[in-house]
């Protein structure tokens, strides 16, 4: 059995936990509202006002002039993360997380020695409360697909448990919109054809939608069905580290896209550091609103700098703009080529006092960062940067 965990508004919930006088106020955690910054996460509170991530900070602060807005402290984000992994630990080595704030975890073989999987799912998230001050939710189900909309489906704050054979009667009545792949102009097209529910989708053969949508067709049937075959993955056996973000609503607007991009470059370098990594090969992951999903890459002398992961992102980032500037749903930044820091070779660097700098700054951020955790040295983004 699959479960699957997502905090509720993590970052801003990490914040109000460590501020109980917030509790109740719509608070938000991202960039500056002067310098074109957005949205990291927002609280619950927030979001009865319309808030929601990888909004402009000016549009939340219009929306809620009384918004609490607090600014991204990525090295306490990354520690909790790491308390709530430890708490993963206590009942399974397998586990596939997908952000600082979610994963998923195959508990088939704990079952035996902790009870049944929902028993698992509901301890977890209650040592979480219990230990950390943070409410998650949780879904459990045969599959990573709807143990992930189990877990969407009941938050915040919940947990919900699909058993073996009840698959179908959960699955069947709800919008298609569930169905991972499926942008608005595709479930556009499908209501034409009369496809509204999933039930819509199963009752029809895989032949038609093969014929319809082709591959994308074949896989949303199985879908339908309750078919998803992927393993978890644990992050001991991935050969990269990475970051993404989905958003709530698409975003057109390269400046804000360029300060998401910022936060997910701060958090890759420190976490390469955190490790002892250094990377070679950067990938750049970016999901159109047709849930059309490109990557662009580039090469690098092994490194573990924040200010080379930036310029480097930006360029490919600005270049995949200029070819195409639909709006996009998803970002996500990786480095894969890794390799331990005390391994990775020395190479000639054009600018030798520039990549000294940039080292000490790291260093010097990281130290403050690791100290006080406030997030008082996260970088600006200017024109020039």
């Amino acid at each position: 059995m699959i479960i699957h965990v997502d905090m509720d508004a993590f970052y801003a919930s990490v914040e109000i936990r460590d501020r109980p006088e917030l509790t109740g106020r719509p608070v938000v955690v991202g960039g500056s509202s002067e310098h074109r910054g957005v949205v990291a996460a927002a609280s619950y509170a927030a979001r009865r006002y319309g808030v929601h991530s990888a909004m402009p900070t000016a549009t939340a602060k219009k929306l809620c002039p009384e918004l609490v807005l607090l600014p991204v402290d990525m090295p306490k984000y990354l520690e909790v993360s790491e308390q709530i992994r430890a708490v993963f630990y206590r009942y399974t080595p397998d586990i596939e997380p997908l952000a600082l704030d979610e994963a998923f975890l195959d508990v088939t073989a704990s079952e035996r020695l902790f009870g049944p999987a929902q028993h698992i799912a509901s301890e977890i998230r209650q040592v979480i409360r219990t230990q950390l001050g943070l409410t998650a939710s949780v879904g459990t189900a045969s599959n990573k697909f709807i143990a992930k909309i189990a877990s969407e489906l009941d938050k915040p704050d919940g947990c919900l448990f699909v058993p073996r054979g009840e698959e179908q009667p959960f699955l069947d009545p709800l919008p298609i919109k569930y169905i991972w792949g499926l942008g608005d102009k595709t479930i556009a097209r499908y209501r034409t054809l009369g496809i509204a529910t999933i039930k819509d989708i199963r009752c029809r053969p895989k032949e038609y939608f093969s014929a319809e949508f082709g591959v994308q067709g074949i896989k949303a049937w199985e879908l339908a069905n309750g078919i998803d075959r992927r393993p978890v993955e644990p992050e001991r056996h991935s050969k990269s580290v990475s970051h993404e973000l989905t958003f709530a609503t698409d975003i057109s607007a390269t400046e804000s896209l360029l300060g998401i991009l910022l936060g997910l470059a701060e958090q890759l370098g420190w976490r390469l550091r955190k490790k002892g990594l250094k990377g070679s090969c950067l990938n750049l992951k970016f999901r159109n609103q047709s849930f059309q999903t490109r990557t662009r890459s580039c090469r690098l002398a092994a490194t573990d700098s924040t200010a080379t992961i930036w310029q480097a992102a930006k360029a490919l980032l600005l270049a995949a703009r200029e070819a195409d500037p639909a709006p996009l749903r998803l970002l996500g930044l990786g480095m894969s080529k890794l390799s331990h820091r005390r391994q990775a070779q020395a190479l000639l660097e054009l600018e030798p006092r520039a990549q000294e700098q940039s080292r000490k700054i790291d260093a010097l951020t990281d130290r403050i960062n690791d100290r006080f955790g406030k997030g008082t040295l996260r970088r600006g983004m200017s024109s020039s940067s």
